[in-house]
């Protein structure tokens, strides 16, 4: 029987596939000739049976090193449940007792398993190493190989062994690297480390067309998300969470709001991660909360939604986990939240790394902030990452860029400005440091090199950083200038550049849509921006609102804030329990003050035949709530907030916030013991004759007023949680 009938006969009989997708069969038969093989494939390509069939029709056993328990149980089931036999496939990793090991020794040294699952930690131990000599190895795979270089989004130290281990083992073995993401660095950095700078590239195009790209800015994103998933009900979907106490706390609130969801982290026991990604196979459960440790290998096809409630690390990362939607071709909606504070959290994750490690992962982060800020097409960003050129024309709409209106400004100076710059000064700066001379900052950097002499300083001081962002982006996406990524970002012009200094001529590019990050909390914001604000309704709640002060002789936002009101105008709220549900409106608010409102609601309600979005009230987590009564409680202990603060790991202003929110929501707090501490009676009484006669709350109005000399914004802040509880509650 020829070769080329056996590898068609496995597709068939085990696999149940009767054609190749893409470059498979090439990728397989060079495999199968024993050269070195390095395949680049986006998730959902097909990787795994590049290796796992030629394992099958070749002598010996092949070995697959794979970064995650998680992944090789996954794989292993699988080939198992194709129709092979128990022994077809084993993996070798700590999870296993010595019975176990034993027996996966006896089924490889006998010739009944095709491939060998481990992990390189394993694949380097020493009483692995004898055993690995002692049976026939076909050829090496090594999966998720981004994870050797320190570009990668996914560096895992004990990858940059595998080439010393497998010489000691025998120098000659042919092997195959694969990988979802690798820019040409990464690229480079695999061949030179696994020793295959001759190995054959097979490399697929890393767009991904069923899959919809969006980012939006982090503000409640709680109910953004539960929204999100009730509108898209029974469909599957993951969540990836940055830290473990988020996945945790995500997760029970979506089960809090009738939405079937499991955390998944490394936190967890074994055990119940196994069965957290069984429940996920089997769809006991819709959607998984998890960090970045999830997904890697699963085999589910009919994922439709990637959110990212905190925005990646990196584009590599960002690409591989939105690639997990979608991989039957079918709907995939990759949904991406950003916050300004996220990046502030991930540079501070980086500061005690050695420099070197904080300048590859300063790079690597600068590239998703670029993404995120750009009104750019995100599939051409997400490809030129990847070295791959893309036309948005062709994005057909699936990126919220693409969708959304644009506003394009004459480049052709800006440009010529950069690129001069860039020219003259040998390429020896990175885009930060050339928009501070374009825009005239005169820092110690800039005065060192004598470039607040330059004839280029101060030339785009009118136009804002974010603008010139725009530029520089494009200028990249354009091909007029790269980032020399080994030089940690500084600025190359390339030969298109040089060409455009020579013959300038008209062009236009995209001006960034302005992206607006507020610092709200997720149970205690509006969220007027989910639904139509009734206009009407707010005119009605207002001058309401405004009887209900006269008559307990309170300003009107004691009553109910501005917030509260608009939200009131999205949800309809008809009832005491779902009125409690809105944004600074607790169970002490909801009595003293609800029934009016809720009355007048009811009747605008049925007078206008509305269908109220109640899918949409999002109830808050238990553990919120537990903060929140330790917080009553120490206050009733008289205990100083400082100290309440530290107890719970908490800042101060953070605190503040929470307080406020129990006191807005209707509980009335006696906080005078610590007022009386910080701030003497003659400004209070000051600060409260203000907020009796106030037509809002607004801590800078007070400033503006009362003078910032005189007053912090904690003070003020303080005051006015004191105010409302005594007045308001």
């Amino acid at each position: 029987m020829s070769l080329e009938k056996t590898i068609y006969n496995n597709l068939q009989e085990f696999f149940g596939f009767t054609t190749f997708k893409g470059e498979q069969e090439a990728i397989i038969t060079n495999i199968l000739e024993k050269k070195d093989t390095f395949v680049i494939m986006p998730t959902g390509g097909g990787k795994s049976i590049c290796y796992q069939l030629p394992a099958l029709v070749s002598e010996g056993t092949a070995i697959v090193i794979s970064p995650l328990i998680a992944l090789m149980k996954n794989q292993v089931d699988q080939l198992r449940g194709f129709g092979g036999t128990d022994s077809i496939a084993h993996f070798l990793n700590s999870s296993l007792n010595k019975g176990e090991i034993m027996k996966v020794k006896s089924d490889v040294t006998s010739g009944q398993t095709k491939l060998l699952y481990v992990a390189p930690e394993s694949l380097s131990k020493e009483e692995n190493l004898e055993f690995f000599r002692s049976f026939p190895i076909s050829f090496v795979a090594v999966d998720e190989a981004h994870c050797i270089s320190e570009w990668g989004h996914d560096f895992r130290p004990e990858y940059r062994r595998i080439r010393h281990v497998l010489n000691d083992i025998d120098d000659n073995i042919p092997i195959i690297a694969l990988t979802a993401t690798a820019t040409p660095k990464v690229q480079s950095d695999i061949r030179k480390n696994l020793q295959m700078n001759d190995a054959t590239l097979f490399k697929s195009s890393f767009n991904r067309p069923n899959l919809y790209y969006e980012v939006r800015p982090k503000t409640n994103i709680t109910k953004q998300i539960v929204k999100f998933i009730k509108s898209n009900d029974g469909k599957s979907g993951i969540i990836y969470c940055l830290s473990r106490k988020k996945v945790e706390e995500i997760a029970e609130v979506l089960n809090l709001n009738g939405i079937k969801a499991l955390p998944y982290h490394a936190g967890l026991e074994a055990k119940v991660r196994a069965d957290t990604q069984d429940k996920f196979l089997m769809e006991d459960v819709h959607v998984i909360v998890a960090t970045i440790a999830f997904g890697m290998g699963i085999d589910k096809p009919d994922v439709r939604f990637v959110i990212h409630h905190d925005i990646p690390k990196s584009m590599e990362g960002y690409y591989q986990e939105t690639g997990r939607a979608g991989r039957d071709g079918g709907e995939g909606y990759c949904l991406a939240f950003y916050s300004e504070k996220d990046i502030e959290k991930l540079v501070k994750f980086m500061k005690d790394k050695p420099v070197s490690e904080r300048e590859i992962g300063t790079q690597i982060l600068n590239e998703v902030i670029e993404y995120s800020e750009s009104a750019v097409c995100r599939r051409k960003q997400i490809l030129h990452y990847f070295g791959e050129r893309y036309d948005e024309a062709a994005c057909d709409n699936m990126c919220d860029n693409c969708r959304a209106e644009k506003t394009y400004f004459p480049a052709q100076h800006d440009l010529t400005q950069v690129l001069t710059f860039i020219k003259t000064e040998g390429n020896r700066f990175d885009k930060p440091y050339i928009i501070n001379v374009l825009t005239g900052q005169n820092n110690q950097a800039v005065a060192s090199y004598k470039h607040d002499r330059h004839e280029l300083f101060g030339v785009g001081k009118g136009k804002t950083t974010d603008h010139w962002n725009a530029v520089f982006r494009q200028a990249e996406l354009h091909e007029f200038l790269y980032k020399d990524i080994d030089q940690y970002g500084l600025l190359v012009l390339t030969e298109k550049g040089e060409e455009y200094l020579k013959s300038p001529y008209a062009l236009e590019f995209l001006e960034n849509r302005p992206m607006q990050i507020e610092g709200a909390e997720e149970f205690n914001v509006s969220i007027t921006q989910h639904g139509v604000l009734d206009s009407q309704l707010l005119k009605m709640l207002k001058d309401l609102r405004e009887k209900v002060a006269k008559k307990h002789s309170v300003p009107p936002f004691v009553v109910f804030q501005n917030q509260s009101l608009e939200e009131m105008c999205t949800h309809y709220p008809i009832t005491n329990e779902e009125l409690r549900q809105i944004s600074g409106v607790g169970a002490g608010k909801a009595m003293r003050y609800g029934k009016a409102f809720l009355e007048l609601i009811k009747e605008y309600v049925q007078e206008h035949g509305i269908d109220r979005p109640q899918d949409y009230v999002i109830k808050s987590t238990a553990n919120r709530s537990a903060l929140k009564v330790y917080i009553i409680q120490s206050i009733d202990r008289r205990l100083s907030f400082e100290d309440i603060a530290d107890s719970k790991g908490i800042e101060y202003e953070a605190l503040l916030n929470e307080v406020e929110s129990i006191v807005y929501s209707g509980t009335k707090l006696s906080i005078g013991y610590f007022v009386d501490e910080v701030i003497d009676s003659d400004r209070q009484d000051e600060v409260f004759e203000y907020f009796h006669s106030a037509q809002d709350d607004s801590i800078q109005s007070a400033l503006d007023e009362l003078g910032e000399d005189d007053y912090s914004f904690e003070d003020i802040q303080l005051l006015r949680i004191q105010f409302m509880s005594e007045y308001g509650n």
